[in-house]
């Protein structure tokens, strides 16, 4: 399952307060800050997902995410390689290398994390 531009905004808000109140969120965006009613929509729809999850405080909900946010991207990478590159890590390494401007030391710093996945494996 998938969110969309606006509840992965409130995700990321969500995974950097690790638990939140519906105020804690509010005030984590910037201005213009979106409705209350606009953030309790995105909310009751990431639980309905299964993205997060609340604990009740009387009235109030505390909320914080049942999915991590490492998982969720790597999920996104992972579907970016199957359909854009054929599933071919080094056709995505190509292009990301190529078309991203890296500078010669973002290149090497790149090198040394390959280099030190394949002495791990």
């Amino acid at each position: 399952m998938q969110l969309s531009k606006t509840e992965e905004d409130l995700m990321n808000h969500i995974w950097k307060l690790e638990k939140a109140f519906m105020k804690d969120l509010l005030e984590a965006y910037p201005e213009p800050k979106p409705a209350n009613t606009t953030v309790a929509t995105l909310l009751k729809r990431m639980t309905d997902k299964g993205f997060i999850a609340y604990t009740l405080f009387g009235n109030s909900r505390e909320y914080y995410p049942l999915v991590k946010k490492k998982d969720y991207f790597s999920k996104h990478v992972n579907g970016l390689i199957k359909n854009f590159f054929n599933d071919s890590s080094s056709q995505f390494a190509s292009f990301f290398t190529k078309e991203t401007n890296l500078s010669k030391k973002e290149l090497e710093d790149l090198r040394a994390i390959i280099d030190q996945e394949i002495k791990n494996k």
